[in-house]
């Protein structure tokens, strides 16, 4: 079954931004080289002006993000919703809801309609108390108006189950595997190969940071710390300034459009601390699982449903240090970065993910426009 597909909820391809555009160039991309015709909704201020990329056919819509901040996003959301109203798609997969569930009554209605739930944006200590309250909403109108559902995360599958009584799709997403390390890249850094540790992440109060900088303060490793991420915002400025006087802890700023690089710092360091702890699958664990990387992760449901077994958990400053002090690169580290790079080739590979979304996407139109059939068996239909 050929299917018109829109695909709305990001600034746009190519990636520009963050996890959610790069995994609808994949999606997008990938759905086209099965035969779909796919639309994906671009900001109208996107760095790339086509009106196709790489055979995705692109929508630039008004986004006054870059007037407005945040509020914008649910102006953008407006238009790009409204367009699709006209555009007879058979599905419109919506990444995400913080900014476009508001929106739901206006969704169109002949399209099957299917929400990628993402994490639980409700619950991101970045946003305050009255945020928190509407993006609770958000996440409940997105229960209510959409027609299915996909959960990235076993947790956000049994979350939904639990607090909505729904059923949804787990699908994971993919990484690529990169096999293109330069060690010679290290130089600019200061650092040689595994003698550093090192972080990606936005500077935000659930990626615990602040907490992971502790512990290795108060090691006696005398290896640096490589923090990638911006440091514009208040936090970012905090943890610069309290780590001044360490001259183990070096902040590099943010790292863009340069794979190769960022794939050599991952797969040449003693260790990747990985804080997130808040949402589902994060696209930058199955990255540093991609790369080779031994992984420190914090402590919660969402990191040991990816790693299981194979990574070293923290949820204090003192076990960041004990992790510090005494982990080594041996016969059991290189078995769970081996064990983690399996489970990229097995189960979080793009390959993987395409399909089981071509899947679940041709079954939710099947069953909308035959109700009767709801994904029963063939034994049962007959």
């Amino acid at each position: 079954m050929t299917l018109r597909i829109g695909i709305l909820g990001t600034r746009g391809i190519p990636n520009h931004y963050g996890g959610f555009e790069q995994f609808a160039e994949y999606l997008s991309t990938g759905l086209v080289a099965k035969g779909h015709e796919v639309f994906v909704y671009n900001s109208h201020n996107h760095a790339y002006q086509g009106n196709t990329w790489n055979n995705v056919q692109l929508i630039h819509c008004y986004d006054p993000e870059y007037q407005l901040g945040s509020f914008g996003q649910f102006i953008y959301d407006l238009n790009c919703i409204l367009d699709a109203r006209r555009r007879n798609f058979d599905v419109i997969l919506m990444l995400g809801f913080t900014s476009s569930s508001a929106w739901g009554w206006f969704y169109p209605d002949q399209s099957t309609l299917i929400f990628n739930m993402d994490g639980l944006e409700w619950k991101r200590t970045k946003y305050s108390k009255p945020v928190q309250k509407f993006l609770l909403l958000a996440e409940k109108l997105a229960v209510r108006f959409s027609h299915y559902y996909i959960a990235d995360s076993v947790v956000i599958q049994s979350y939904l189950k639990s607090k909505y009584a729904i059923a949804s799709e787990h699908i994971p997403y993919g990484a690529e595997i990169h096999y293109n390390e330069e060690e010679s890249l290290l130089q600019e850094f200061g650092v040689k190969k595994h003698e550093y540790f090192i972080l990606m992440a936005r500077m935000a109060a659930e990626n615990n940071i602040e907490m992971i900088l502790d512990g290795f303060h108060a090691s006696n490793s005398n290896k640096k710390f490589l923090v990638v991420g911006s440091v514009d915002n208040k936090l970012g400025q905090h943890l610069v300034h309290k780590f001044r006087k360490d001259e183990r802890i070096v902040f590099t700023g943010g790292i863009y459009n340069h794979p190769q690089k960022i794939h050599s710092l991952k797969i040449y360091s003693s260790l990747y601390f990985h804080g997130h702890s808040v949402g589902g699958t994060n696209p930058s664990l199955l990255e540093a699982m991609a790369s080779r990387s031994l992984i420190a992760a914090h402590d919660n449901p969402f990191n040991r449903a990816v790693l299981q077994q194979d990574s070293f958990y923290f949820s204090s400053p003192n076990e960041v240090r004990e992790i510090i002090e005494n982990t080594y690169r041996n016969g059991r580290e290189m078995a769970m970065v081996n064990n983690n790079l399996k489970k990229i080739q097995e189960q979080f590979n793009w390959d993987n993910v395409i399909k089981k979304y071509e899947d679940f996407i041709q079954r939710c139109v099947r069953e909308k426009m035959y109700p009767a059939s709801r994904f029963q068996t063939p034994e049962k239909q007959a």
